[in-house]
Formats: structure tokens, C-alpha cells, sequence
């Protein structure tokens, strides 16, 4: 593959990752008007978000094993036009029913680029250009939960809810299509099996640690991010505005964090600085519960509090996603796949349960989220801890 074609394969990965993670992101301002929109409750929109989580997590299970048997060129352009179909059926949806089983395989379906991404990426650079690729599409995927709110609040605003889903189904569409033009690197003697099972992950104490405290720490930022808009608006008297501001400053302080997490490692040990990123997190959660039993109302102070969290998932996010992978060994491919798995699935469980309550305002989302970010300090302490051979931060037993 000549290097403008290598450029050009890259990009297409880098849309299909955006497209996957701006189908919450791109739809979350509509969610404060869905209950008007199709007479519904607000605790029953937040299903909206929670089933596409939902379906994007059962569907990487599904692609995982799919993998073994199929090419992944055909599943990623298969998934691109199943994600495309049902965004655009999202705009015909009759009821907010509908929508929400229409969100479910929507979220299927965008579970295919997160799994076939990364071994796509490896065939494509080599080792070393690989790192700086990788590096540099997760900070394109950081970007799109500041972004693609602001774009869907500007379409919102002029062309209605349905207009967030007919640009995911054009842009997936598009996607498909110039992937089947383009190409993307050949399968060397076709597709090949995973080596390894999801049970070993599962009974494995040392990648559980990773993978859930992980899950439990992004999955309680998200959790509250996926209420925000709802608590902001309807219970604190502010604006998606305020909302955005929020997430422009909650991606800042992660990219920085991000950045900077294998400098300090390198300083202080990987494990210090997983256990610092994660009690920063839980600390956070415990003072935006605080201030809102205390009857807050501020969005900047909102914006303060959780300001903290974004900053413990930068700094433990990196790192413990990689000893997660290192931890699963030869099973790196199943275990990348159970990490993300076990992020959506908490955020899932926790928009749900959150969801009865999120009209009493924000002292209910906080508490659903101090209580998962709790649970993710306390898989640090019970389960066991990989040992620590060198000073690289990405150091790990081989």
C-alpha cells in the first residue's frame, strides 16, 4: 500500500471512530426536548442515550467473535451501512419506543470500527509509527465529546432533532462508501483467530482489576455527563450553554492530564498514579453530591466540581487501559473488547438507574455517580495489583 493510500486508510478509520462516539455525543442536546416531542417522561429519553451504550457494548462482544471468521474489511463496511440505515430511520421514528430500539441497533453497529480499528492500524505503520497513530486518534476521539455537542446544539437549533441522525447517516453512508473505493489493508491469509477465551478474562484477578476499575471510572463520568444536560436544564435553571461550557472545560482538563500521566509515572510508579487519577475521580463525584444536597444551584460551580473528574480519568485512563491489555496477554484483542464492554455497560447501568430520579435534580445523578466512581477505589484495594519489574510507565511482566 502506497503511503497516500496508507494516509488515506487512516483517515477512514479515524471517521468511523468519530462517527462511533458522536452517536451519543452529536444527540445528547435533543434529549432535554424528546419528552415533549413524543409525550414521554424524562427518566424514558434517557433510555435514548442508555440503548445505543447498551447496544454499542453487547455489539463489540458480538464483532469480537465475528472477527474470527470473517474479513474485517466486510464487517466494517456491513456495520457502516446497518449504522447508517438505522440513523436515518431514527428521523421516522412514531415513538419515543421505537427511537430507543432504533438507538439499541444503531449502538450495535458502531461497536465494529473500536474493535477492527486497532489491528487495522498495526498492519497499516510499523511499530513505532503505529504508537504516534494510536496516540494521535485518541486525541481526535477526546475531541468529540466537546464538539459534536456544540454541532448538535447548532443543528438543534435550525433544523430540528432529527437533523443529529441524518448527518450520522449521511457521514456513515459516505464512510461505507469510500472504504469499498479506497480499500483497506489486506487480511493475510484471511481472518484469524482470537487465541484465548472471554472465561479466562473473566476468572483472571489481575486484568479484572484494570478492566473494571477502568469501566467504573469512565463509566461514572459518563454517567453524569449523560444526565447533565437534563439536571442543567430542567432542575438548575441554566442552558445547554452552560452545558457545553462544561464539556469544553471537562475535555481540556483530560487532554492535559492525558498528556502528561507517562512523565509523572515515570516519576512516581504506574500504580501510585492509577490510585491517585482514580481517588481524584471519587472525590470529585463526592462534591458534586455534596453541593447538590446542599441545594447548588451554580453551573459554574458545577463546572468546578467536575472538573476534577475529567483530570483523574486523564491521568489514570491511559495507563490503566494499557496494563488492562498487557494483563490479558495473548488475549490482548478479547481483553481490549471486555475493557470497552464493561465501560458501556456500567454507563448503561448507571443512566438507568439515574434515570427515575434525574428530575430531583443534581444531589440523584451525583449520588448514582459517587457511588459507581466508590466501587472503582474499592477494586483498587480488594483485587491484586500487577507487579512492577521496571520504571517504564508501560512496564509489565511479559
Amino acid at each position: 500500500m502506497t503511503p497516500s493510500r496508507r494516509a488515506i486508510a487512516f483517515l477512514l478509520l479515524i471517521l468511523c471512530a468519530t462517527l462511533s462516539l458522536a452517536g451519543t455525543d452529536l444527540v445528547l442536546p435533543a434529549v432535554p426536548q424528546l419528552p415533549e416531542i413524543f409525550d414521554a417522561s424524562e427518566a424514558t429519553a434517557q433510555l435514548v442515550l442508555a440503548a445505543y451504550v447498551c447496544g454499542g457494548g453487547l455489539g463489540l462482544l458480538l464483532f469480537g467473535r465475528l472477527a474470527d471468521h470473517f474479513a474485517r474489511k466486510t464487517m466494517l463496511v456491513a456495520s457502516l451501512v446497518a449504522f447508517a440505515i438505522a440513523s436515518l430511520a431514527c428521523t421516522f421514528a412514531p415513538d419515543i419506543a421505537t427511537l430507543i430500539a432504533l438507538r439499541f441497533v444503531q449502538g450495535v453497529a458502531s461497536a465494529a470500527a473500536p474493535v477492527f480499528g486497532p489491528g487495522l492500524i498495526r498492519q497499516l505503520f510499523s511499530d513505532r509509527a503505529a504508537v504516534r497513530a494510536v496516540g494521535f486518534l485518541g486525541s481526535v476521539e477526546s475531541l468529540v465529546p466537546a464538539l459534536a455537542p456544540i454541532l448538535g446544539v447548532a443543528l438543534l437549533a435550525h433544523f430540528g432533532w432529527q437533523s443529529s441522525f441524518e448527518l450520522l447517516g449521511a457521514l456513515t453512508a459516505a464512510a461505507a462508501l469510500l472504504i469499498v473505493v479506497f480499500g483497506l489493508p489486506a487480511e493475510a491469509g484471511g481472518p484469524e483467530r482470537s487465541r484465548g477465551s472471554y472465561v479466562q478474562l473473566l476468572t483472571d484477578r489481575i486484568f479484572m482489576r484494570y478492566a473494571l476499575s477502568q469501566a467504573a471510572t469512565l463509566g461514572g463520568l459518563l454517567t453524569f455527563v449523560f444526565g447533565a444536560p437534563t439536571v442543567i436544564v430542567a432542575t438548575m435553571g441554566g442552558s445547554l450553554d452552560d452545558f457545553i461550557f462544561m464539556q469544553v472545560t471537562n475535555i481540556t482538563g483530560f487532554i492535559v492530564a492525558a498528556n502528561l500521566t507517562a512523565r509523572i509515572a515515570e516519576r512516581f510508579g504506574v500504580e501510585p498514579v492509577i490510585a491517585f487519577g482514580t481517588a481524584t475521580a471519587a472525590l470529585s463525584a463526592v462534591s458534586l453530591l455534596v453541593y447538590g444536597l446542599s441545594g447548588g444551584s451554580d453551573t459554574i460551580w458545577l463546572t468546578v466540581l467536575f472538573t476534577p473528574m475529567a483530570l483523574g480519568l486523564g491521568l489514570r485512563g491511559p495507563i490503566g487501559f494499557y496494563r488492562g491489555i498487557v494483563a490479558s496477554g495473548a488475549n490482548n484483542a478479547r481483553g481490549s473488547a471486555l475493557i470497552v464492554f464493561f465501560i458501556f455497560m456500567t454507563t448503561t447501568l448507571g443512566t438507568v438507574v439515574a434515570a427515575p430520579f434525574i428530575t430531583i435534580g443534581l444531589s440523584a445523578l451525583a449520588a448514582v455517580t459517587c457511588v459507581i466512581h466508590l466501587i472503582s477505589v474499592a477494586l483498587l484495594l480488594v483485587l491484586p495489583k500487577m507487579p512492577e519489574p521496571g520504571s517504564s510507565p508501560a512496564a509489565a511482566p511479559a
